[in-house]
């Protein structure tokens, strides 16, 4: 038994360095994406896509993590018996709660939530240059601070959606993720 401990501990020692490793390593690739998009693009419009993508796909992500930690494995074992496309995959998240809750809501929704803020503050420096402002802290707060609000309540909305509905969103994850399984 002390054996089993000791493999625990290792094994979530190394999910823990892998995470840190992935994270430090996606975080620096999108954030030099979406700067050099943002800086580069002299559209306020398209930098503002920009954003709302970066926010949305944090959302979405975030409401993948909660789904799944809320999902019950039972129908899906009843899928998997029926050979349902995507119960295989579906019971492995679900077998996999804390990790893949751990990847979708604390490594994508966390570097989407650093990135919103960075191209929020990119957006309010444009907009603060083409108001011809030389000052651009009122600017900045305003957008960031919008950014952020908007974002904590459409997670906030969206945690109850993938509470109530925690089946249908993993059984349709499981679903994407068999196109790719052979």
């Amino acid at each position: 038994m002390k054996k089993n401990k000791k493999s625990e501990k290792v094994s979530q020692g190394r999910w823990l360095l892998l995470i840190f490793i992935s994270t430090f390593a996606l975080s620096a690739v999108f954030n030099m994406l979406s700067t050099e998009l943002v800086e580069n693009v002299n559209n306020i419009i398209i930098s503002v896509i920009v954003l709302i993508i970066v926010v949305l796909v944090g959302v979405a992500f975030d409401m993948i993590g909660t789904a799944v930690t809320a999902a019950d494995e039972v129908p899906f074992h009843a899928m998997a018996s029926d050979k349902k496309k995507g119960a295989k995959q579906s019971l492995m998240l679900i077998k996999n709660a804390d990790r893949v809750s751990n990847v979708c809501a604390d490594v994508i929704g966390d570097i989407c939530g650093v990135l919103s803020g960075a191209t929020a503050a990119l957006i309010a420096g444009n907009v603060a240059k083409m108001l011809g402002q030389t000052d651009i802290t009122v600017t900045t707060l305003l957008v960031t601070a919008t950014v952020t609000a908007l974002t904590v309540w459409s997670k906030g909305l969206f945690k109850q959606v993938a509470i109530n509905n925690s089946t249908k969103i993993i059984t349709g994850i499981g679903r994407f993720l068999a196109i790719f399984s052979k």
